[in-house]
């Protein structure tokens, strides 16, 4: 992946304005349909004409609703860059993992040493592209140099694994005191992941498998399903807020964990959904660290440092820039 494209909505009221972002994420979303500018164009008339009411019409279009949710805190805060007031915009910050991107064993190293050298407490690895042994190997050279005490660790498998050799590949990793594990299975099997989360010495996080499940119903009814050890929980991909919301409450009532990952949004998608997550008052490491790997960005007070994520000196909005994208 070499880019992605991505879609800005603006409102306007009188001197005030605001911004938001629908993040669609081609090739993962639920919503990536051809016709998905129509829509997004239709929605744009629909909320001019009702405001918020129309929102919830598009909940089969999450990063549409993410979008008008982002922009209406956005037109309503008091400023266009500070849409949920917390401690998180004082300068106190939200802890994050460390995300290690699929490579050549050689690649990968440089990844874990460059982030546990900048400090982070907690990496993220992407596995499943390589040999499950070199995989296996690199975890073990890891924890001959750091405990699990010293370093958290989780790894996602993207549904790699076969549903015949999962559970063994479960044991063999949780033998490395790691974390979790996402998505070890490729997502829509749920007898076979509800099997598999019964059975796992791995905690089992779910991330794709929550894609394309709009309905609060049908959210309680996988993870009753499933009863998987936690959910992942990307906004632009799981209905915006709101439809985020519904999956920590169906979460919480299952005593299922959860954190809040960024799913590579710009400054602006990022901005919001830190500030959200900050209300939240979450104490684990979120996915929050995906803004920095773009080449091109808008210029913010968002920054990482030592395993967390910021708002504050370090960095500005260039308001000019992006209030001229609305008006």
């Amino acid at each position: 992946m070499t880019q992605k494209d991505t879609y800005f909505v603006c409102l306007r009221a009188g001197e005030a304005w605001g911004i938001g972002e629908a993040g669609l994420f081609r090739g993962l979303s639920s919503d990536d349909r051809p016709d998905f500018e129509q829509v997004l164009a239709r929605a744009c008339e629909a909320v001019a004409e009702q405001g918020d009411q129309a929102v919830g019409a598009y909940r089969e279009y999450p990063s549409i609703v993410i979008g008008f949710e982002q922009a209406l805190h956005s037109l309503r805060g008091s400023t266009p860059f500070e849409l949920f007031p917390s401690s998180f915009l004082k300068g106190e910050p939200i802890p994050i993992n460390g995300l290690i991107w699929m490579g050549e064993p050689s690649f990968m190293k440089q990844q874990i040493r460059a982030k546990i050298d900048a400090g982070f407490p907690c990496l993220k690895l992407k596995i499943g592209a390589l040999e499950f042994e070199e995989e296996l190997g690199m975890l073990q050279e890891i924890r001959r140099e750091f405990t699990p005490r010293d370093l958290e660790i989780r790894v996602d498998a993207n549904g790699a694994f076969s549903q015949k050799d999962a559970l063994e590949k479960l044991k063999r990793l949780s033998e490395q005191g790691l974390h979790s594990i996402e998505q070890p299975i490729a997502p829509g099997s749920w007898e076979a992941m509800s099997e598999l989360c019964a059975r796992t010495p791995l905690p089992i996080a779910l991330d794709e498998e929550l894609i394309g499940i709009h309905k609060a119903r049908e959210k309680h009814q996988m993870l009753e399903w499933i009863q998987p050890q936690y959910v992942i929980i990307k906004p632009s991909l799981a209905g915006g807020f709101s439809g985020s919301r519904e999956w920590i409450e169906a979460a919480e009532s299952r005593r299922i964990g959860w954190w809040i990952t960024s799913a590579l949004e710009s400054n602006i998608g990022l901005n919001a959904i830190a500030q959200w997550t900050a209300s939240l008052d979450v104490h684990m490491p979120q996915g929050l660290g995906t803004g920095s790997l773009f080449t091109n960005n808008f210029e913010s007070p968002l920054h990482v440092t030592g395993g967390t994520l910021r708002y504050g000196p370090g960095g500005q909005w260039n308001e000019s820039e992006i209030k001229n994208l609305c008006i």
